[in-house]
């Protein structure tokens, strides 16, 4: 990448995808590969010669930005709740990726968290999780696990899980059952605080989406 020049952290997958029409309307269009699953380039070009897409995972995306390592993101809004990063700034709603976090459990079981002062829970938002059950006076005991969660009430390492749900096939296909949602979950467009302020292009990047975000959100 150029002296000066910025990076664009961008996650794989379903957001990815959804993204590019986005991109494509901002004038910043990836070159092909980008949108490749197979490629297993970390860095692609971009029709701006000043700007360059970074691919990795939704979570890394936060950190690559709140620290420098890229100017600019977008990953979903559970993502920012879950490190709370200072330097984080999401000024965007972009309307992609829509899902949710929720608490699941087995279908099977009898579960009544208004009498619970315990649970045990596996899940890769810690911190999300936690909280939400302390804001019922339940303590949280979260087993950290980065995929595969919806095999931990069958395998016994955690009665509850808390995990992303779109359509509910994956938590039916292994016989669980949503209980509660935490968080309705949206993409964001996401910056680093002192490149906004600093950095005249990331600002207008950032208006360039906004715009984009209003039109959408005012179509028929």
């Amino acid at each position: 990448m150029a002296p000066g020049a910025m990076a664009f952290a961008l996650p794989k997958g379903r957001i990815l995808r959804e993204a590019l029409p986005l991109l494509e309307a901002a004038g910043i269009v990836p070159e092909p590969a980008l949108a490749d699953e197979d490629n297993r380039a970390l860095m692609f070009a971009s029709s701006r010669p000043d700007l360059a897409f970074v691919r990795v995972r939704a979570f890394d995306v936060a950190t690559f930005v709140a620290f420098g390592g890229a100017q600019l993101g977008i990953v979903g809004n559970d993502v920012v709740a879950e490190f709370g990063y200072s330097e984080l700034y999401a000024p965007v709603d972009l309307g992609i990726g829509c899902c949710r976090l929720s608490v699941a459990a087995p279908e099977s079981l009898d579960l009544d968290l208004s009498r619970a002062s315990h649970v045990r829970v596996a899940t890769k938002y810690p911190s999300l999780a936690a909280s939400h059950f302390a804001r019922r006076g339940i303590q949280a005991d979260c087993v950290k696990l980065n995929g595969a969660i919806e095999l931990a009430p069958a395998l016994g390492l955690a009665p509850l899980i808390v995990d992303l749900v779109s359509t509910g096939q994956t938590l039916a296909a292994n016989g669980l059952a949503e209980r509660e949602t935490i968080l309705e979950v949206t993409s964001r467009l996401v910056v680093n605080r002192a490149a906004f302020k600093t950095d005249p292009r990331v600002a207008e990047i950032v208006g360039g989406f906004r715009a984009i975000a209003n039109s959408r959100a005012g179509a028929p």
